[in-house]
């Protein structure tokens, strides 16, 4: 299976390659190198880490019988410890709707006004990542199948130069709101459709997991039902997403974030403390578990070969390339070099540290097991939390509840505002009201992050009816990514692909897919060996027949479609191509900014504000204010008129809270370095009590 991955993956690596070749990043670029070194140097770390894991020679001591008698299920947390778990609901609450009090506009609502920094967005992005799901269905899997748990973690190398330098800069200069409206400026409207109708079953499908989540973990800790519990977590995530919005999210994801690096690592620490040192922790991992790739095909509940197409593959593309709540949060960065950066980190730093976090409890447990310190007949679902509380004091179990509570909210609250991004963007404005102001659409917009939750919670007894988290996660994203997936990448990197091939790939992959709902044996021929297993006969029971290599089936048989269809229908004109596919960045950054600019021209100064009491003025298609400088802060800064400059308070702790994008308009002779700013633009960048500071003045692109 290592083979496998990394020659599959390597090939779809290489793609990235080529093409950010053919644009010059790599040797005409003058930071050729350091782009190079963003990409080989992931998939050089996971090479060898993944490689050490599958045939490294390492021993293990045999089992010791358990001799205890306690029930450690019983008893599980004292009132202190949930008592800290309702403490930490409430100030989640309290931080969400507090950076949520100034959302004037839908571009604040979705984009946190577009203006934070790259660290800011990556923790954010961890507490995403980690999401509502994660600690229970990947500790499950850690207990049963030990490090292989950590695949889903350790792929997105694959992706990563296609991303990087393919599908960021397009997203970022073409300022589309959302994915689908990428597809209407890409073909037309019709697509445009298709593509909002997918994605969000997409969304609103993932809510339900994750509220079925909610509800089977409170079910575990309290015995509570699981469809009230889902519906009690969820009113917390709405009440601060619909005050606040994109912002609310990142606060509150980025304190998350932390929470969940630090709670995950402490368990882990626990575990290796009380077995007597990280030796004995690894020795009493059975050999089993320190694989990377525990089977190829043998097992159908986790089978190697399923987890790449299905997580490597197509959900992560999906993650990356199609996510709205996560590409949300990619144009929320300040610039461009941000967002890579963001993403790197992400992917090299972050992501590993988040593969140890969420499977720690399942680790810690096997080895408590081998050592005979816990049961044998511990239920894999409830590994993390008997390990947590057999390790934790009163209150410190408190703090992981509080910390499994973030991971219970922290994509909640990113999906619900996305899906409230596509229905604003994609269905209300385009279709029911064109001419909407941003009060009307605020409103929608939180009416929307209403209704979504409404949604997933009805949709939790379906996800119900699954044996595991793992399954129903799996196998939900293995049917509906596929077709989205080929569609996006034959758009952006294929020139050539038409409109037609797009609406037959969507409708067509999609209704290949939901025939193999019914008649699971048509992907045999797509399965590499994996067995069929006993299901009962209810309605849609074929979707947990394949449920992983349902994933390649669908992918294969869009990709026919698209192909074929393609070459038997007129490309598209250039002129709608312009911005909005590989080799075009340079279009896309003179649409956004209504000038020529280089993505990587970047340079900074201090600037004195002067606030003027004229109305706000707008250019571009980004629509951004417009400003006037002094000619001594333009030499300093080698700017001109028509450049996009990014304004900001100059403490860089604060992660671009107060800032904004702006464009040159204006350059008069000055000898001190001013900015001349209108008194709405002001009082986005520049608090009250320190209008006499400076400001951090950046020149970008």
């Amino acid at each position: 299976m290592f083979y496998y991955q990394f020659i599959l993956g390597g090939i779809v690596f290489s793609i990235g390659l080529f093409f950010a070749y053919r644009q010059g990043y790599f040797f005409k670029s003058s930071h050729g190198l350091r782009n190079l070194l963003f990409v080989l140097i992931p998939l050089f770390f996971y090479v060898v880490l993944q490689g050490y894991l599958q045939f490294g020679q390492f021993e293990s001591v045999s089992p010791s019988p358990y001799t205890g008698t306690v029930d450690y299920k019983q008893g599980m947390g004292t009132p202190l410890d949930y008592g800290i778990m309702v403490f930490y609901f409430l100030m989640i609450l309290l931080i969400g709707t507090y950076f949520g009090r100034q959302q004037k506009t839908v571009k604040d609502f979705f984009f946190g006004g577009q203006r934070f920094s790259w660290w800011l967005i990556t923790f954010s992005l961890v507490a995403t990542t980690i999401g509502s799901y994660s600690f229970v269905k990947y500790s499950r899997v850690a207990y049963s199948y030990g490090l292989g748990s950590s695949q889903t973690y350790l792929n997105d190398w694959i992706w990563l130069p296609l991303l990087l330098f393919g599908w960021l800069p397009i997203l970022y200069f073409s300022r589309v709101t959302s994915i689908p409206e990428y597809f209407e400026r890409r073909f037309d409207s019709t697509i445009r459709n298709w593509v909002t109708a997918f994605i969000l079953i997409y969304l609103i499908g993932y809510v339900g997991v994750n509220l079925f989540t909610m509800g089977k973990v409170l079910n575990i800790l309290l015995d509570w039902p699981i469809f009230y519990s889902a519906i009690l977590v969820a009113t917390v995530s709405a009440i601060y997403v619909t005050a606040g919005g994109q912002t609310s999210v990142i606060m509150t994801d980025l304190f998350q974030g932390v929470m969940l690096l630090a709670s995950g690592i402490m368990i882990l620490f626990l575990g290796i403390n009380y077995l007597g040192g990280l030796d004995s922790f690894w020795h009493h991992l059975p050999r089993t578990h320190k694989l990377a790739f525990p089977n190829f095909n043998q097992d159908p509940s986790f089978p190697s070969v399923g987890i790449f197409w299905q997580d490597g593959i197509a959900n992560t593309a999906m993650f990356y390339f199609l996510n709205q709540g996560v590409i949300m949060r990619f144009l929320s960065t300040k610039s461009l070099q941000d967002g890579r950066k963001a993403i790197v980190t992400v992917v090299l730093v972050l992501m590993p540290i988040a593969a140890i976090v969420v499977a720690s409890g399942g680790w810690v447990a096997k080895s408590l097991v081998h050592a005979g310190v816990l049961p044998p007949d511990i239920k894999p679902d409830e590994a993390f939390f008997i390990a947590s509380d057999f390790l934790s004091r009163p209150g410190v179990f408190g703090l992981i509840l509080a910390t499994l509570t973030a991971a219970l909210m922290s994509t909640v609250d990113t999906l619900i505002t996305a899906v409230a991004a596509i229905v604003v963007n994609d269905i209300y404005q385009p279709h029911f009201n064109p001419k909407a102001n941003e009060k009307q659409l605020l409103k929608m917009a939180r009416i929307s992050s209403i209704s979504v939750t409404l949604l997933g919670i009805m949709l939790v007894p379906l996800f119900m009816s699954f044996k595991t988290i793992y399954s129903a996660h799996g196998a939900f994203t293995a049917a509906v990514t596929p077709p989205l997936v080929i569609t996006l990448l034959f758009s952006v990197f294929w020139k050539r692909f038409t409109r037609t091939a797009a609406l037959y790939t969507l409708v067509g992959g999609m209704g290949a897919i939901i025939f193999s709902l019914f008649v699971p044996e048509v992907i045999i021929p797509f399965s590499h060996g994996v067995p069929m297993i006993e299901v009962d006969d209810g309605f849609l029971s074929g979707m947990k027949q394949f449920k992983f290599m349902r994933a390649f089936y669908g992918i294969v048989v869009s990709a026919f479609i698209g192909i074929l269809v393609t070459f038997f229908t007129k490309p598209e004109e250039d002129v709608k191509q312009k911005g909005l596919v590989w080799g075009t960045i340079k279009d896309a950054i003179f649409n956004y900014k209504g000038s020529v600019g280089d993505e990587n021209s970047q340079s900074t100064a201090f600037a004195s504000p002067i606030i003027l009491d004229h109305p706000k003025q707008i250019k571009g298609a980004g629509k951004l204010p417009i400003v006037t400088i002094s000619d001594s802060l333009a030499y300093e800064l080698k700017a001109k008129v028509g450049d996009l400059i990014y304004v900001s308070d100059k403490r860089s702790w604060l992660g671009g809270l107060y800032s904004s994008h702006l464009i040159i308009d204006s350059i008069i002779e000055d000898s001190r370095k001013t900015i001349q700013l209108d008194k709405e633009t002001g009082s986005v960048i520049i608090k009250k009590k320190r209008i006499h500071h400076e400001v951090l003045v950046e020149k970008l692109y």
